[in-house]
């Protein structure tokens, strides 16, 4: 199984590619993928970072896991593929965007640019089987990416972490928030958008703490 990732990447983890957890995990990944019907396509699994390399990274938005219905996974948290429906907990982030910067709600949901510009879109757990939410989680996923958020926090400076939800917000202590941005607000799903998530200003926000610290902002 082929899968992309930018070369920054493959420097900053080739440590953690021979672990012998990760050793564990790619064997049971590629099981996986040979026996039953797994999200998203095997070549996609690292598209996040396959598209935002690590010295381009300034954004980290963490999510939890693939979506498990099919054509929608693309590698990339809450992103969908270009011409699939928009997912709920994505279009309240639109909804938000538009209201926090007056960008007008995209047709696609695909956040590739995003990526381009920077955002590192993290799923904790990189895999799923078709139609088992979180069925992927507990085989050595969440080690592996911990450790890439303790990489970054450790050997970058000024990253922003956008942390929605009580999941993402349990990272918090990976991160060295002596050098580093966290915004945190409700996640952006319909059950909890409103709690909170709505009025949070989360793009606004950390394009103003990039500015602060001579980055190029993102263009969202």
């Amino acid at each position: 199984m082929e899968v992309k990732i930018d070369g920054s990447w493959k420097e900053v983890l080739s440590s953690e590619f021979n672990k012998e957890y990760f050793k564990s995990l790619t064997d049971f990944v590629k099981n996986e993928y040979s026996t039953k019907t797994v999200f998203p396509p095997g070549k996609n699994i690292f598209e996040a970072f396959n598209l935002c390399s690590f010295s381009n990274t300034k954004i980290v938005i963490l999510g939890q896991d693939p979506y498990h219905t099919p054509g929608v996974a693309n590698g990339l948290a809450f992103s969908s593929n270009s011409g699939q429906r928009i997912p709920p907990s994505l279009l309240n982030i639109f909804k938000e965007l538009k209201s926090d910067l007056g960008k007008e709600i995209p047709d696609s949901p695909d956040l590739t640019a995003w990526a381009k510009e920077g955002v590192l879109l993290l799923n904790a757990t990189l895999t799923v089987e078709k139609g088992k939410a979180g069925s992927h989680q507990g085989r050595g996923w969440e080690e592996f990416t911990d450790n890439v958020i303790k990489m970054i926090s450790a050997k970058k400076d000024n990253i922003v972490f956008i942390l929605w939800g009580a999941y993402a917000q349990a990272k918090e202590s990976l991160v060295d928030t002596s050098k580093h941005f966290i915004i945190k607000s409700a996640h952006p799903s319909p059950f909890s958008a409103q709690r909170g998530f709505f009025g949070s200003r989360p793009f606004s926000r950390a394009n103003k703490y990039l500015e602060e610290h001579g980055i190029i902002p993102v263009k969202w």
